[in-house]
């Protein structure tokens, strides 16, 4: 995650924070946000562990603040979802094959891209109303499967919270092996195993 973080020194050595703590200036994984002695940092737990044992860290919280970090989806100003951003995302209703929706004023925004585009219908909104292919309607019932997909990078990811549902027709492939592990260090004996 990034962090803001106020040093105890005047000024960091970029060779030391690359080889001691493994954060690369040149990589942008750190930078100085214009107040002295206060940088914008990604960093791990195990790493603020090392810099606050070395004195290095005089203040540091989680920044929460980043650029476009709560320009989110559904992208609009209306109902609870207003007040959405990065970290603090939902709750969110996710369609199912099947499963029928209420549409309200509040809702459109997030499910508008799926009835339209995805599913193939002329749809819209009008002076309070909903129009599905020229009939008004009250609900919507799907006809794919949706999922919410989540970076593995959750501060830094382009994923559902951003472009919102994907559709079944749009998910190619299959997880087929344990790449890599990690709960608290690396987890070896996971290291490509085949998913069952």
């Amino acid at each position: 995650m990034y962090y803001i973080v106020t040093v105890n020194s005047q000024a960091l050595d970029p060779d030391v924070m690359k080889e001691e703590y493994d954060v690369d200036i040149e990589k942008n994984e750190y930078g100085l946000t214009g107040k002295p002695g206060e940088y914008r940092m990604l960093l791990t737990a195990g790493v603020i562990d090392k810099m606050k044992k070395n004195g290095l860290i005089k203040e540091i919280k989680p920044d929460t603040d980043l650029p476009g970090g709560d320009d989110v989806f559904p992208y609009d100003t209306v109902g609870a979802h207003k007040n959405w951003t990065r970290d603090n995302f939902g709750p969110v209703w996710i369609p199912k094959k099947g499963a029928s929706l209420k549409l309200t004023a509040e809702n459109y925004g997030i499910y508008e891209r799926a009835i339209r585009s995805y599913e193939k219908n002329d749809f819209y909104s009008k002076d309070g109303k909903f129009f599905l292919n020229g009939k008004d309607v009250t609900d919507y019932t799907f006809k794919m499967d949706y999922f919410w997909m989540m970076g593995d990078n959750r501060q830094g990811s382009q994923d559902s919270r951003y472009w919102g549902f994907v559709p079944e027709d749009r998910i190619v492939g299959k997880a087929w092996m344990i790449w890599f592990s990690w709960e608290g260090g690396p987890r070896w004996k996971r290291f490509f195993n085949i998913v069952k």
